[in-house]
């Protein structure tokens, strides 16, 4: 049986803020590496931990602190991503630039379906060189 991984898990486990459920999460996600599980999670679940990491009201952490935490978990064997191949680019696309992560992953995803030009008003588009930006 497949369960739905919810951005709770990932944080508890990450911040270590209460003990007893990080230590769960971190039996969970033993057993993801292991494949003795399997869980299903969503791309919205990894930006909203992304989000919740670095906000300034939360966590405070830096690009490069969410990376080095988060990148090794998505590629548990155990866990089901629809997009699990854009993580690497959209993490690099994120620590290498001051894209949002959302950005990132939406510029990774452009480029994998072989899209060059977006329609947006968002500059920061603008700094991924093989992107042309197009506003409405």
């Amino acid at each position: 049986m497949t369960r739905f991984l919810d951005t709770s898990v990932f944080i508890r486990y990450l911040t270590r803020d209460d003990e007893a459920k990080a230590q769960a999460s971190f039996a969970l996600f033993r057993r993801l590496e292991g494949n003795e599980e399997t869980a299903l999670t969503s791309d919205a679940v990894i930006a909203e931990v992304v989000f919740v990491l670095q906000s300034p009201r939360l966590y405070r952490m830096a690009r490069d602190r969410v990376r080095a935490l988060l990148e090794p978990m998505v590629w548990l064997r155990g866990l089901r991503l629809p997009n699990k191949g854009l993580y690497k680019q959209t993490f690099d696309l994120y620590c290498g630039t001051s894209m949002s992560f959302v950005d990132a992953f939406s510029a990774a995803y452009m480029e994998s379906q072989g899209i060059s030009e977006v329609y947006s008003y968002d500059t920061d588009f603008d700094k991924v060189t093989w992107i042309t930006r197009v506003e409405p």
